[in-house]
């Protein structure tokens, strides 16, 4: 790494001075005006999108813009099991502390009669807090307090109602000298979403502002900055499927980064390619990192995220994105879903969709000493033609004969929801194929919903399998089209489709058509709903 050149920051708030930055000027400045305009706002996103570099940097903007203001910075992180007048106690405490900052900022020190009232006025609740701040505006005449509260999920549970309480007959006074005359509250959960009693609407005068990911063109200025400063080239593509496959997530899209410029040693002479990209890409999907481990921990903490997830990658008839349903909120409020078409959830980015898939699967199946036939000469090598390419066609239909197998017994797969079961098998089994023969499988997401494309690539091929579960005909002739157009997207001219059948009499079939001079190779496999009674014949046995 050349000394003093900045880098790519994933570990906290962003310092321009040291880390390359996406400025967010257009985002900063209506954060701004709002402020200007006394709002009471709340500025809710997922953690690790850079939410408290971008507070400070819009309370930096509103200062220099008008002096007059009076920033002060707070942070609840530490207090959630506080009691309340410890809460209340330490709240002033961090309050002296940020007015002593602020006014350090300025170049001045903290009035002496301030300082005074301050460190002795006792405040042990709401009714104090809210005395507290009528005499510090009279203290601080002409100025106008604008408060950010970072991490204010954090606060005490039983001081949580009172406070917004607080705050919300502040704001209704409409006098401009009250104070704070603007407020900023940040956090994972929108105020909707944190846990009070709703009987009483304690804050019902909040202007929500949601904090966007990166677009594409704030990821190419990132990367340009780079380019300027080191002298190396980054092809266009590469940041394109960075954008695309972090969906602008800013820790995603900064640790890419890392990756490329940093970790992988590439020289600076070198321009940085596709090449490069899937090996850092590679390893993104299978690193332990801060972000990915709160992915994660989030999605495994209640059961039913897994059926909910796993339907939005495997029914063409979607999820709604409905925010008054808890589960859907809480996903939500995670990062892990956001609203895609015609109002569906859709997974955030095709990383967190890899990692969900295989945060759910089992360490063990169970099932894996039948994936290959008994008369297997190589194993998995049997599935790569004489030049080294994957035979494609034979893997997927010894897959299918893999379900043939082991009949019934995949009603026995831990930890899997029998719907999913056999989508969850095809990922097993060709994560396990991948790995032996040396090559990589990622998740892509298109637009629409309802199926799961696994992409291979292996010695410079690349092999597309899209799954879905059965709904019909007519769906499954639509998923066959959408299969040939994204096949001409990615310059490849044979395409798989695997749809898993949970029908009653599910019908196996296997085609092959050409769509628009692609070729499409398909198979129905049928997915045993129940143990079949003795003599019965399992419906996967297929007529092959």
């Amino acid at each position: 790494m050349q000394p003093n050149r900045r880098t790519f920051e994933t570990r906290g708030p962003v310092d321009p001075l040291r880390n390359y930055f996406v400025p967010r000027t257009v985002e900063i400045a209506d954060l701004v005006q709002r402020m200007k305009a006394g709002r009471y706002i709340v500025i809710f996103a997922p953690r690790q999108t850079g939410k408290t570099t971008f507070f400070r940097w819009a309370l930096d903007f509103l200062t220099a813009e008008d002096p007059t203001y009076f920033p002060i910075q707070l942070n609840f992180a530490t207090f959630s099991r506080a009691s309340v007048s410890v809460f209340y106690t330490q709240l002033k405490r961090r309050m002296i502390k940020e007015i002593k900052r602020e006014w350090g900022r300025r170049g001045a020190a903290i009035e002496v009669e301030l300082e005074q009232f301050l460190s002795h006025y006792p405040m042990t609740d709401h009714y104090s807090f809210q005395q507290l701040m009528e005499e510090l505006a009279a203290h601080l005449e002409g100025r106008r307090v604008a408060i950010i509260i970072d991490e204010f999920d954090g606060i005490p549970q039983a001081a949580l109602s009172d406070f917004l309480m607080t705050l919300r007959e502040i704001y209704l006074e409409r006098d401009p000298s009250r104070c704070p005359y603007s407020l900023g509250i940040v956090g994972v959960k929108s105020i909707t979403q944190l846990n009070y009693d709703r009987s009483i609407s304690p804050f019902n005068i909040q202007d929500e502002f949601f904090l966007p990911n990166f677009t594409l063109d704030q990821v190419r200025d990132l990367f340009s900055q780079y380019t300027l400063e080191v002298g190396q080239a980054i092809a266009a593509e590469v940041i394109e499927s960075l954008c695309e496959q972090t969906a602008g997530q800013p820790f995603l899209v900064n640790r890419m980064a890392q990756l490329l410029t940093e970790e992988m040693d590439i020289k600076k002479t070198l321009t940085i390619t596709m090449a490069h990209f899937d090996l850092a890409h590679q390893q993104i999907l299978h690193e332990r990192n801060a972000n990915i481990s709160h992915l994660v921990r989030n999605v495994r903490k209640d059961r039913r995220f897994e059926s909910i997830l796993m339907g939005m990658l495997s029914y063409e008839r979607g999820v709604p994105f409905n925010l008054d349903n808890e589960i859907i909120s809480e996903l939500a409020s995670y990062g892990v879903v956001k609203a895609g078409l015609n109002g569906l959830c859709e997974i955030a980015n095709p990383i967190y969709q890899y990692r969900i898939v295989r945060a759910f699967q089992p360490l063990i199946n169970g099932l894996e000493r039948q994936y290959l036939p008994e008369d297997t000469r190589a194993g998995f090598f049997d599935y790569l033609t004489p030049d080294g390419t994957i035979n494609m066609r034979e893997l997927l239909k010894n897959f299918r004969s893999f379900i043939a197998r082991v009949g019934y017994r995949i009603l026995s797969v831990p930890e899997t929801p029998q719907e999913f079961v056999g989508q969850s098998l095809l990922f097993g089994y060709l994560d396990t194929f991948v790995r032996l023969v040396g090559g990589f499988m990622y998740l892509e997401v298109r637009t629409g919903r309802g199926r799961m494309d696994l992409i291979i690539l292996h010695k410079g091929e690349k092999y597309i399998v899209e799954t879905k579960i059965w709904e019909g005909e007519s769906l499954y002739g639509a998923g066959k089209r959408q299969l040939a157009e994204y096949l001409k997207l990615e310059g490849v001219n044979e395409g798989y489709y695997v749809v898993f059948d949970h029908r009653q009499n599910p019908q196996a079939r296997e085609e092959e058509e050409v769509i628009d001079g692609k070729a499409i190779v398909s198979f129905t496999i049928p997915v045993v709903q129940h143990r079949p009674s003795n003599g019965t014949k399992s419906p996967l046995n297929p007529p092959f």
